[in-house]
């Protein structure tokens, strides 16, 4: 037997773990996978480019059943303690919801239990490792499932289609304590989960093993818009085939078993047209209700009628901005959310794209307008005399000007960063969004002219618009580029690759806002979408300041016996859709101004246009945010400083890591991942500086020294003259490729087959004039040395 000490990782997991595992009875193709990735790797943005940081992977996940993993190993190398995996196994444990957490070193296992509070944690013997029928009793005990019909709930597969596609390990977590909550009986529940992490997909596969065993065999899947329930029927739900239907007229058929359905398809003000009602009130056993902070969530809705009515189904709501207000609560319905996946945590996983904020100050918005005597508007009216701010803007007054100067910055900004980039432009109303359109196509006509879709304004009220809103989000579609709208597309467009968002509309809501960020968060790594641009117009980003942004769902809503529900929303704020399609209804006097969304009557604001009015920017600035999505308020240089000063605690420290750092760039990958702004402290102190010299000028107050004047500091010293005359060319070749690129390049065995280094033969033959590669990466070490010489 070899000696255990010696041993890799993955020799002991081989040699020792694995057959320990087996011998247990686990099945090796079924019930463990070794070495599983979990997460992507956050997305870390350098300027133009992107990169991704370290994924989490687990050395073993304990599965039951393929569907339901149930316990983590983190195996360590024997020189460590049986128990020194056991924080990363235990906060992996936490991510994955796993209630059995593994450490070993291949001597034994320390085994936590967090179904056993008197016997947390112990030490076992390989050959005592539990068997799965062991674990899941436990399992079973501990979530309080006992009765057959509870354990056929939880025991049913995913779907699998054969393409591979398998739920990531937050859905699975949403699916699986969905299950487990329906199982012991909850009939209202909430799940919370950020655009962009397939909450459709997530609903299909709780809805398949809900039918498949048969627990629920009626099934109302409701949305708000018909794009939604097309885009549903023909992506995530259509392996249903010809047992679901579309209801939409109104009659409707009985004989299938899964319905798709919009709110407002099943209701309207006039008894016959509550086409819910052909259905008896027990016809479904679940209903799943998509969007849900929308008008389910308002008690004396015409959408909540619907859910009361059908009130002996379990419901289910979804949603990636609960709502809760004094007036309006998600949790006061479902209760609290069983499962969240926060867009924060999408991020830091690398499933979501981050984000960079562009603030821009118009002087108008920023200090107000006041028109001067006798100035008219377009149509010859006196324009009343009081100070217009922002909020009046494209409400009620129209600054022709003011459209004209921001549909040039983001023009110029495409210019700058490519002109086929597919953006959004939220504008204030239908009316906005047309004058938008027609500033951008203005400037941008070399491009419209040769199709005019390159912009389009995409609004409920248009329907060529609507038409062209499945090739805007399609990513193999190249027009439309640009989209104007107001509210159509704040929420269930699923824009793969929208890189670019903008904001020119006053946003109230923290809802609406997430929402609209939400249009962006999407990967798309084929198309090379993996972070994206807000534009802000508006000091709508503010909101990202708000410590509700990311939280999780705080109940507001306080009933108090029968004391009506009152509320003065600012209609500028309101959540509900002014531009989306609604049936056509005559509402009676006695209920105008209610909230119900298909009977509220608004009063339409005159607008005022006016034109030549001088309108400059004041200020373009991008905003820097830490590693919990907050902005950054302090100076970029003050802020890394107080990063820094807490990772390195004296420059001697920070040069001893940097030294016997095996790779500089898995050290500046490091610092990437930690939050530091790496590519930001390179824009805002010195670009021709690497990364060591801007940590010690902003850390420690050393004087930084450029890339160039570093490799002429090494030539000056010509340390290489002990090098023969082929491997002192490379050498120095090297010198001049740090001083032009940085430290990474100088790195990777790959800048061998690059210029000029291919010009003295091929890698072998340039690794052989050092006498080897241990000798050529001892030579790469030593010149690495050199360069940080700080004498």
């Amino acid at each position: 037997m070899p000696d255990k000490s010696s041993l890799s990782e993955r020799d002991i997991c081989t040699k020792y773990i694995s057959p320990a595992i087996e011998n247990a009875g686990w099945d090796k193709f079924k019930q463990y996978r070794e070495e599983v990735n979990f997460t992507d790797g956050r997305i870390i943005v350098r300027g133009k480019l992107s990169t991704r940081g370290k994924r989490k992977r687990a050395d073993y996940i304990l599965y039951y059943k393929p569907n339901i993993p149930i316990g983590i190993i983190e195996v360590k190398e024997n020189n460590h303690s049986v128990g020194a995996g056991m924080q990363q196994a235990l906060e992996y444990a936490d991510i994955l919801q796993l209630p059995f957490v593994f450490s070993t070193n291949g001597n034994r296992f320390l085994f936590h239990d967090k179904t056993n509070t008197e016997s947390l944690e112990q030490e076992i013997e390989l050959d005592d490792f539990p068997s799965p029928e062991v674990l899941w009793e436990k399992y079973l005990n501990y979530k309080g499932i006992s009765s057959p019909d509870a354990k056929n709930v939880v025991e049913q597969d995913y779907y699998f289609d054969g393409s591979g596609k398998a739920p990531r390990y937050y859905q699975q977590n949403a699916v699986n304590l969905t299950l487990e909550a329906i199982a012991k009986g909850q009939d209202r529940i909430l799940l919370v989960m950020a655009t962009g992490t397939g909450k459709t997909y997530t609903a299909f596969q709780i809805v398949h093993r809900l039918w498949k065993s048969r627990t629920k065999k009626r099934i109302l899947f409701l949305a708000d818009r018909n794009a939604l329930i097309d885009q549903t029927k023909r992506g995530d739900f259509k392996h249903f085939k010809d047992k679901m239907t579309i209801v939409q007229k109104r009659q409707v058929d009985k004989s299938y078993e899964v319905y798709l359905a919009i709110y407002q398809g099943l209701t309207g003000s006039e008894e016959e047209k509550n086409i819910f009602k052909q259905f008896s009130p027990d016809f479904f056993d679940l209903i799943v209700i998509d969007e849900c902070h929308r008008g389910s969530a308002k008690e004396d809705s015409a959408w909540r009628e619907v859910l009361t009515y059908f009130k002996s189904a379990t419901q289910i709501g979804l949603t990636a901005t609960p709502k809760e207000t004094e007036e309006v609560s998600n949790s006061e319905y479902f209760g609290d959310p069983v499962y969240t996946y926060s867009l924060k945590q999408g991020i830091e996983d690398g499933f979501l794209a981050p984000y960079q904020v562009i603030r821009v100050t118009i002087d108008v918005d920023a200090e107000g307008w006041r028109p001067e005597k006798d100035k008219t508007d377009k149509a010859g009216n006196l324009v009343e005399d009081r100070i217009y701010n922002r909020k009046d803007y494209d409400r009620n007054l129209v600054i022709d000007e003011r459209t004209q100067i921001v549909a040039q910055k983001v023009t110029e900004f495409l210019k700058n960063s490519g002109r086929f980039q597919k953006t959004i432009v939220f504008c204030r109303d239908v009316d906005h969004a047309e004058r938008m359109r027609s500033a951008l196509a203005n400037l941008n006509s070399d491009l419209v002219g040769q199709n005019h879709k390159y912009v389009m304004r995409i609004t409920g009220d248009n329907d060529e618009g609507k038409r062209e809103l499945d090739n805007f989000i399609d990513p193999e579609q190249t027009y439309p580029v640009i989209a104007t709208t107001s509210e159509l597309m704040t929420t269930g467009v699923d824009a793969q690759t929208c890189k670019l968002i903008v904001l020119d509309t006053e946003i109230g809501s923290m809802t609406k806002f997430k929402q609209i960020v939400g249009r962006g968060t999407r990967v798309n790594e084929e198309f090379g979408k993996l972070y994206f641009t807000i534009m802000d117009f508006r000091n709508a980003t503010d909101k990202f300041a708000d410590k509700d942004f990311d939280g999780d769902p705080v109940r507001i809503k306080e009933i108090k016996g029968d004391e009506p529900i009152t509320g003065d929303n600012d209609p500028a704020e309101d959540d509900e859709p002014n531009d989306v399609e609604k049936p056509v209804v005559k509402d009676p006097p006695e209920n105008y101004g209610n909230d119900d969304p298909f009977t509220k009557k608004k009063t339409k604001l005159q607008k005022i246009y006016i034109n030549g009015v001088d309108v400059t920017i004041l200020n373009s600035r991008e905003m820097y945010f830490d590693k919990d999505g907050k902005p950054v308020t302090m100076s970029m240089k003050d802020y890394t400083k107080s990063l820094l000063s807490e990772k390195y605690e004296s420059l001697d420290h920070f040069l001893n890591l940097w030294k016997s750092a095996d790779r500089k760039e898995a050290l500046i990958e490091e610092l990437n991942e930690q939050g530091i702004p790496v590519e930001e402290l390179l824009k805002a102190v010195n670009r021709e500086c690497d990364l060591f010299d801007i940590i010690c000028h902003v850390a420690f107050d050393q004087k930084p020294l450029t890339r160039k004047e570093r490799a002429n500091n090494v030539k000056k010293r010509n340390y290489f003259t002990k090098y023969g005359e082929k491997a002192r060319a490379v050498i120095e070749a090297l010198i001049e490729k740090y001083a032009d690129e940085g430290i990474e390049n100088i790195e990777s065995m790959e800048v061998l087959k690059l210029n000029p280094l291919s010009d003295f033969g091929s890698p072998l033959e340039i690794v052989k004039s050092f006498g080897g590669k241990n000798q050529y990466l001892e030579a790469i070490k030593e010149l690495e040395n050199e360069i940080y010489n700080l004498a």
